[in-house]
């Protein structure tokens, strides 16, 4: 891979171009990560209203009606359901893992086929998700494994 920076003081707004024969996971990933660099979300613990930003959250989970967004040492809510959260964030790196969860991808540390064509997750948090067979090659994909 190549990398070329082009200062030039007339310049009003940074843009960034990617040129590539083929759009690979490693290009996707790149994608991603300008994609999640400014990004932020609203969330809610003990009454307190909380900014933070979108590449600290490692996985958000669905638990009755409730919408739960854990990062590395903490969790909080969300007013918006799951299937919002996916919406926003779903060009940002996050992928459906199951009905209720969404996970962050830049933040799997490993996965192991499991029972029933289903694929378990090993979160940087040391969090373990399954991800369901309606799922799973979908992630197989995304991750080019």
């Amino acid at each position: 891979m190549k990398i070329s920076i082009n200062i030039n003081e007339e310049v009003k707004d940074t843009e960034i171009a990617i040129s590539c024969n083929q759009l690979t996971p490693e290009v996707e990933k790149i994608i991603t990560t300008l994609r999640i660099l400014n990004q932020q979300l609203v969330v809610m613990k003990d009454s307190e209203n909380f900014i933070i930003d979108v590449s600290d959250i490692i996985f958000i989970e669905a638990v009755e009606r409730k919408t739960f967004v854990y990062t590395r040492n903490d969790y909080f809510e969300s007013k918006l359901k799951l299937y919002e959260m996916e919406e926003r964030l779903c060009e940002s790196g996050f992928f459906r893992a199951s009905k209720s969860v969404l996970v962050q991808l830049r933040h799997i540390k490993s996965l192991k086929n499991d029972i029933d064509r289903k694929i378990r997750l090993t979160l940087e948090n040391g969090e373990q998700i399954v991800v369901s067979r309606q799922y799973a090659e979908e992630l197989k994909k995304r991750l080019g494994v």
